[in-house]
């Protein structure tokens, strides 16, 4: 996609000191039920909107939700969290958590984290904080030699409105780190892929620049759900077509970070997580970029491949590496579908194996497709979030799969209990970070891994990916004695009165 292509609505201001939020941007929503069919043409109608519960059990931040790990990571660089010292307690196991890679597998070896916290208190409320911002930025610089310092803000700064920018114009003439404030505050947005854009506005905004373009070089940027293995991967594919991978964010530097405008193309992992970034790059520095497929599932993968073949001039050479590739993998997908078919047939139905999915909105739209490639079904799915952004890419979906019951859902563990109840599937699956152990006679299943594992079980990237969770998946089913031990010595943490409710959206203001 050349800038020519970028319409009004995708137009990137980075004259503005952030990122509108998702729900202005892409109208965005964190609570519905009802069919995808029905969530698709109330997308493509603009009726969706954020919807308030009376009573809700968990919500995600902006800040520690994914981004501040992510930014941790930036080797070069230093982070400071502009709140109440409580807003970066997560960074503490941020350096634990990556350690569990071994340097063996890439990770670099001198890898330590560098942040601070300005520890905001009540006073810092009524009369402001400049001071101690001003302090913590100095001492980044003194006691880490960064190349960029990263302002994560929070609530606190967010409510009282302090001049983060004015600060930073103030003081970057005396910094020789390039300074970067991001605005991660919570009480922005319902929906945390906001925190998301806000950090690709910072980097596009403070740190990228015009570089002399390279051919053979594609930008990924990817999500922390996405492994360690799956870097391998990706890695290794493109490698063998001659092409080199900047991936950003994690152990990149900041020097990696600012050639982001020389690659050839920037290709997805997740759509929604690159497509503030993808834009902004296309717009300002005529990187092109695509949206869709991402590389989940043997057709999927070939499919990405041609893609970032277009841009890099490298068809005859993905031609070959998708004939090899199949060579080696299609036969272990037969094998997989062979085994679902026979689980499916022994099965009380005897229909094929039917999962529930704990899905983010990317990996709606491609692991249902990757489900139904394994020869599984999925009649229902849950996903944390949904905007406009990925209209086509459902309604394709729907096409290829069929019509499927769908909840948007912001870590409401009671709604995810209450659709597992009534959908009784094969296996459910649930995020890392959401748990999965309700009271259920079928099984139960991670839906994916998080960056810091590095085992090859945990890979779902392209081909040796698909391969590997569908083992994975095949496996969840052969063993329930997890879920069986924790059916029998545990009771249902919900009511039966809100279990026989007809809408999981029980607690929703307003329906729909």
């Amino acid at each position: 996609m050349s800038n020519k292509n970028i319409s009004n609505k995708d137009k990137i201001d980075l004259n503005k000191k952030t990122c509108p939020t998702r729900e202005q941007r892409a109208n965005g929503i964190n609570l519905f039920f009802g069919k995808a069919s029905e969530l698709l043409n109330a997308s493509k109608e603009g009726n969706l909107k954020c919807t308030d519960r009376k009573f809700q059990q968990s919500g995600g931040c902006l800040l520690n939700f994914y981004l501040a790990i992510r930014v941790a990571t930036i080797r070069d660089a230093a982070i400071i969290f502009n709140g109440p010292v409580g807003c970066s307690t997560n960074a503490l196991g941020f350096n634990e958590y990556f350690r569990l890679v071994p340097p063996e597998l890439g990770r670099p070896e001198d890898f330590e984290l560098h942040w601070l916290t300005t520890n905001l208190d009540e006073d810092d409320v009524i009369f402001g904080a400049k001071d101690k911002l001003t302090e913590a930025i100095k001492e980044a610089e003194d006691r880490y030699s960064p190349k960029a310092i990263f302002i994560l803000t929070t609530c606190v700064t967010g409510i009282i409105g302090e001049d983060i920018e004015g600060i930073v114009s103030e003081l970057q003439k005396d910094i020789d780190a390039t300074i970067v404030p991001i605005h991660c505050e919570g009480v922005r947005s319902r929906i945390i892929q906001t925190g998301y854009d806000a950090l690709w506005h910072g980097i596009l905004k403070y740190l990228v620049e015009p570089q002399e373009k390279q051919e053979d070089l594609v930008n990924i940027a990817s999500m922390l759900s996405y492994t360690w293995q799956d870097r391998l991967e990706v890695k290794r594919l493109l490698g063998k077509i001659g092409l080199r991978v900047n991936f950003v964010p994690e152990f990149a530097t900041v020097d990696e970070l600012k050639k982001l405008t020389a690659a050839a193309v920037t290709a997805p992992i997740c759509p929604t997580y690159t497509d503030y970034l993808s834009k902004g790059l296309t717009q300002e520095f005529n990187v092109p970029h695509f949206m869709y497929p991402n590389p989940v599932g043997i057709k999927n993968t070939d499919n990405w491949l041609r893609q970032i073949a277009k841009h890099t001039g490298k068809e005859k050479e993905v031609e070959e590496l998708i004939k090899e590739e199949h060579k080696k993998y299609v036969p272990k997908l037969k094998t997989l579908q062979e085994e679902f078919k026979k689980l499916g047939e022994s099965s009380v139905d005897g229909d094929k194996i039917n999962l529930l999915g704990s899905l983010g909105q990317g990996r709606l739209v491609t692991q249902l497709p990757y489900f139904d490639e394994l020869g599984v079904k999925a009649t229902s799915a849950m996903a944390q979030d949904f905007d406009d952004l990925l209209i086509n890419e459902l309604e394709e979906v729907i096409e290829t799969v069929g019509d499927f019951d769908i909840m948007v859902n912001t870590f409401q563990s009671g709604e995810q209990m209450h659709i597992t109840n009534h959908t009784k599937p094969d296996v459910a699956l649930t995020c890392p970070l959401q748990g999965g152990a309700w009271k259920l006679n079928s099984s139960v299943a991670r839906l994916h891994a998080i960056r810091g594992d590095p085992t090859i079980q945990s890979a779902q990237i392209g081909y040796s990916g698909s391969i590997a969770y569908g083992n994975f998946l095949l496996q969840s089913l052969k063993n329930t004695s997890y879920q069986r031990t924790m059916t029998d010595k545990n009771k249902t943490a919900y009511k039966n009165w809100y279990l026989e409710q007809p809408d999981p959206l029980y607690f929703a203001e307003k329906g729909k």
